[in-house]
């Protein structure tokens, strides 16, 4: 096969459906790239359908890949997250000289970004953990692109990845994040946000379908009307699409006839978890989580609805005879909990950035999801306002102009909380997003009670409203029962 060897900008590793179309974005926007593939049959297949392209080579070998290119090499790995990316960097490793910069362009954990970078940097190479998101049409014609790493790693590949990002009136999609797995950790965020979002829209077309008993072409007609409004947004947008496609066997709506059971990769799972260890909640991406795990246990479910009860007769809720008002309360409810949760994000990132010492710049992060990427939605720009005027705003929610909306739009959460509930229906994401509200605005909350029973039981100690210091009481001992 053997590349040219007029030599090229930038290579890439791994073909399959995001490296494809990353590679076609590449060349298509002026960068001569060499292409390879672990089995050669996709790689023979990949430049049978876009070989043709200006400036596409391929390699049949890892060697003939690293003479393709001009030093420093820049090598983009779109390979499957773990194992395969190790793999990837051994076969490299000999063959890179000092100053080549290799990114991982894949959804790889930011723990493991921080050590291959570490192993990389110990060999003289460059290292940059890079998110991609906007699923493969983003990659083929604009994502949004959150690159980590070095500095100057970034620098060399900024004209490149400027020219293949998503575009917006802000400016292209993609900017320095910071330094070691932060790109990556950007990106996982990113997807937390993405499964709370998706659980909201879940939830509120539910309280629709089984409160209201709307069917999905009304529901989608719903969702279509949304999103000329506030909750403008991909999601928005894509729910209203799915809602009103047919089935072309059963000619029923297509989603009616699709398995309630999701599935998913693990980034919101790594968010609850590491969200955990840095002591700040994230009760949205956490039922979000939770509930697609519920989902999962579809025979467990239908085995207990015939055990379990929810409440009689429907337990109509007196607004749902209302059903205009419902609905407006519903999209007051699904923009309340979409700040509430993206609000959760950005502390999260805050407080990554802190522990890590990343510098992250919490309006950027907005202005860069605005295109190209799951989450881009009308409400980013507010967000990206509010850090900009303010960047070490503790909680998006204290912005003045976003405190406005969440406290506007929170009766309407409260109202489809309450149909829900009246109705049997679960809702954990909505009625985290209030939760985590509510909480947040309690000056007094019972944690009192809990320092005193842990001081009981435990002797853990507590301190005091009235003066300073550590207290521990002697409290009286039980009866023992006889």
């Amino acid at each position: 096969m053997g590349a040219n060897h007029n030599h090229r900008h930038v290579g890439l590793v791994g073909l399959a459906v995001m490296g494809e179309n990353l590679a076609r974005n590449i060349a298509r926007n002026g960068v001569p790239l060499v292409v390879y593939n672990r089995t050669l049959a996709r790689t023979e297949e990949f430049m049978g359908e876009h070989g043709t392209a200006a400036g596409i080579a391929a390699a049949a070998t890892v060697e003939e890949l690293v003479a393709a290119l001009e030093p420093p090499r820049r090598i983009i790995l779109m390979v499957k997250a773990g194992a395969p990316v190790d793999g990837v960097i051994a076969e490299l490793a000999p063959l890179l000289e000092e100053g080549d910069v290799v990114v991982d362009g894949g959804n790889s954990h930011f723990p493991d970004t921080d050590r291959r970078a570490a192993e990389l940097a110990a060999l003289g190479f460059r290292f940059v953990g890079m998110g991609v998101s906007g699923g493969e049409e983003g990659a083929l014609k604009g994502p949004s692109l959150m690159p980590g790493g070095p500095r100057e790693a970034y620098d060399l590949l900024e004209p490149m990845l400027v020219a293949i990002s998503a575009k917006t009136e802000a400016g292209p999609c993609v900017t320095y994040i910071g330094p070691g797995g932060s790109g990556h950790y950007v990106k996982m965020v990113h997807n937390g946000i993405e499964y709370g979002d998706m659980q909201l829209i879940a939830e509120t077309y539910d309280v629709m379908r089984r409160a209201l008993g709307m069917d999905a072409k009304e529901i989608g007609e719903v969702f279509l009307r949304w999103n000329e409004g506030k909750l403008a947004s991909f999601l928005v947008e894509v729910t209203a699409h799915a809602l009103a496609q047919p089935d072309p066997e059963t000619m029923k709506p297509l989603v009616d006839v699709i398995l309630d059971a999701a599935e998913q990769k693990g980034t919101g799972k790594w968010t609850s978890m590491t969200a955990l260890d840095l002591a700040t909640p994230v009760p949205t991406i956490d039922a979000a989580v939770t509930a697609r795990i519920m989902s999962s246990m579809k025979t467990q479910r239908v085995a207990a609805a015939e055990i379990l009860h929810g409440p009689d007769g429907g337990g109509a809720h007196p607004a749902a005879g209302d059903r205009a008002g419902l609905i407006a309360a519903l999209e007051d409810a699904l923009y309340f909990a979409k700040i509430s949760s993206y609000a959760q994000g950005m502390a999260l990132l805050r407080a990554a950035s802190d522990a890590y010492s990343w510098g992250l710049n919490l309006s950027e992060l907005a202005r860069i999801w605005k295109g190209g990427c799951i989450i881009r939605a009308k409400l980013l720009d507010p967000i990206r306002f509010a850090f900009g005027e303010e960047p070490d705003l503790p909680n998006l929610l204290l912005a003045p102009s976003i405190a406005e909306q969440v406290n506007a739009n929170a009766a309407g959460c409260r109202t489809a909380i309450a149909v829900a509930r009246a109705a049997g229906l679960p809702c954990p994401a909505l009625s985290a997003s209030l939760d985590y509200f509510d909480a947040y605005r309690s000056p007094a909350l019972p944690a009192n009670l809990i320092q005193a029973q842990r001081d009981f039981f435990g002797a853990h100690t507590y301190k005091r409203v009235d003066r300073e210091g550590i207290f521990h009481t002697e409290w009286p001992a039980l009866q023992e029962a006889v």
